[in-house]
């Protein structure tokens, strides 16, 4: 599973607009450059892809000069992130690195701070909030999480794992993208906001240096939004797997066998992970029908085809469900 193939809901661009003062119906520039139709950002349902939620971020910042576009009562003015990179890929250690950029955003950030904490006998960088963060307080503080997992990860060149994704706040509507989103289980409800590290992330050496940064900053925040490439959870390696047989989905059965697991463990494993395999079916999916349909002039039966429905009516009930209106209807507003 790659940013390629996944998609993210409008409702994170319409509540970045919100918190800008876009009033309801408005097209900003910035959703133009990423190709979003703007009829898409009335569809509570709708969804974009990674790609043009990246392209929608970097416009912003351009236009406003501000790394984290509108979220902070002061901007993040250009070359702050590449600041903080340059300063944290000569640390000897995770640890040490992850002390800097705490460090680094108590002098930039009024609204909100970082600082490593132990959890157990475990270690967490921890969120906590200086200031009212508003009606986008859950969208800021996800996307501050994404950014740490980001960075931590491209450090270490690898994909970490987190032993917990603790998110003080109720579980969102949204709770289903957690899993695409962080490399670990999410609990709600908790005292503080933190990413547990699995024992020994910390000890990992820091395996960038200058030259890799440009390039890690010019993606962003593409690299903080994909999934985990390495040590993945189940619920992702399944994706995989659904997503190289689109047109001829496999069973159960056959997941099972492909991982080495009876249906009953996979099932069960699923479960543990919050998710099932009829939903994870139906997200890789309805990711790819819109990709195809924003993306390709293939015909809506063609799209149907290729994700394994043999009946185009059965395509257009399916996709109403995913994104509540007809895939004709979703195309047809593509800029």
């Amino acid at each position: 599973m790659t940013a390629s193939t996944m998609t993210v809901p409008v409702g994170m661009i319409t509540q970045m607009l919100d918190r800008l003062g876009y009033p309801p119906g408005a097209t900003p520039e910035a959703v133009a450059r990423a190709g979003i139709a703007p009829a898409l950002l009335a569809r509570p349902f709708a969804r974009v892809t990674v790609e043009q939620f990246a392209l929608f971020y970097r416009a912003l910042v351009v236009q406003l000069d501000d790394e984290t576009p509108g979220l902070f009562s002061r901007p993040l003015r250009g070359g702050t992130l590449k600041f903080l990179c340059l300063g944290l890929v000569g640390a000897p250690s995770l640890r040490v690195a992850l002390h800097r950029f705490c460090c680094f955003f108590r002098l930039v950030l009024d609204d909100l701070s970082f600082r490593m904490a132990a959890v157990g006998d475990a270690e967490s960088l921890v969120i906590e909030e200086q200031r009212d963060l508003g009606a986008e307080r859950v969208l800021i503080l996800e996307l501050m999480l994404l950014l740490v997992q980001g960075i931590a990860s491209w450090m270490a060149e690898r994909r970490l794992r987190f032993v917990r994704v603790s998110l003080a706040y109720p579980q969102p509507p949204h709770a289903g993208e957690y899993l695409n989103m962080y490399a670990g289980p999410a609990a709600f409800g908790q005292a503080e906001t933190m990413l547990v590290f699995e024992p020994g992330t910390l000890d990992l050496p820091v395996r960038q240096d200058r030259a890799a940064v440009s390039a890690f900053l010019r993606r962003a925040p593409m690299d903080w939004i994909r999934p985990p490439v390495a040590e993945r959870l189940l619920t992702h390696r399944v994706r995989d797997l659904l997503e190289a047989r689109l047109d001829c989905p496999p069973s159960i059965p056959e997941i099972a066998r492909a991982l080495h697991l009876s249906p009953r463990t996979l099932a069960r494993r699923l479960d543990a992970e919050g998710t099932h395999f009829q939903a994870i079916k139906s997200a890789v999916r309805r990711d790819a029908a819109i990709i195809r349909l924003l993306c390709t002039d293939l015909p809506i039966a063609a799209i149907g085809a290729q994700l394994g429905f043999e009946d185009p009516a059965a395509f257009n009930r399916a996709f109403r469900q995913w994104a509540g209106i007809p895939p004709g209807g979703y195309r047809k507003g593509r800029p």
